[in-house]
């Protein structure tokens, strides 16, 4: 079950506009920006803002934590201090200039931002891949079905992983939120209904068969990285980014 992110707020919190300052003195002092933007991760308290007429929302349901979101956010503070291929790298990659451990980056961004990040990362990234991963699947069963002459059609992937159809589970997401209902979804709302169907998929699914879709997914997310030709660390967390290599 997801982590409670609540503590993601800090007992006498103090305004954003200090982790922003903190950010700035990190570069003036000489830290590496990517030390820097983390340790303002670390301060950063409201769970989303509206800046320069868009909005973040870094905090899904006060449980999971977009904190490549809020990364990019500060990066925007700092760009005239990061080389541009480095920035690049890490808005588009997901590469750091530097190693970085899983233990650095708990440790720096605290314990109560890191268990809402691995609610993000099940979550919305995971479960986007347990998505892709059925509809490769499905894909193959067409064409063997081709093949075999068989007219029976597989249901589609939300069908088969949530028992109902995309439009069916965003209409009644839209309608238990209070989301407007429509033919369009914004990358936010994209983000929030992914989360939803994760927590959907935990409560509707028998454990075994939640283990098997969820390992799906990141065994295709592993694949899709390999085949880019990135190193994986098979004992490592599936990270959003990969803390010692890049994406």
């Amino acid at each position: 079950m997801p982590h409670d992110g609540s503590t993601f707020y800090q007992e006498n919190p103090t305004d954003d506009k200090d982790a922003i300052q903190h950010l700035k003195q990190g570069i003036i002092d000489g830290k590496p920006w990517h030390i820097a933007v983390f340790e303002a991760i670390a301060l950063w308290i409201h769970p989303e803002e509206d800046y320069n007429k868009r909005h973040y929302r870094y905090l899904i349901d006060c449980e999971a934590f977009d904190w490549l979101l809020l990364a990019e956010r500060l990066c925007t503070e700092i760009s005239q201090a990061i080389p541009e291929k480095e920035l690049i790298d890490f808005l588009f990659f997901g590469k750091l200039p530097q190693p970085f451990s899983e233990e650095e980056f708990r440790e720096i961004i605290g314990e109560a931002k890191y268990h809402a990040y691995l609610n993000y990362l099940y979550g919305v990234t995971v479960e986007d891949f347990v998505i892709l991963a059925i509809e490769e699947e499905i894909h193959k069963e067409h064409y063997a079905h081709a093949l075999t002459n068989d007219k029976e059609v597989p249901a589609d992937s939300y069908q088969r992983l949530y028992g109902a159809t995309h439009e069916e589970l965003l209409h009644t997401f839209r309608e238990k939120r209070g989301y407007q209902q429509s033919d369009k979804i914004t990358l936010d709302e994209m983000h929030v209904f992914t989360y939803w169907l994760f927590k959907y998929r935990l409560k509707n699914s028998d454990r075994a068969r939640l283990a098997s879709d969820t390992k799906k997914g990141i065994d295709y997310m592993r694949q899709q990285r390999l085949a880019k030709g990135y190193t994986i660390d098979e004992n490592s967390q599936p990270y959003v980014i990969d803390l010692n290599d890049s994406r």
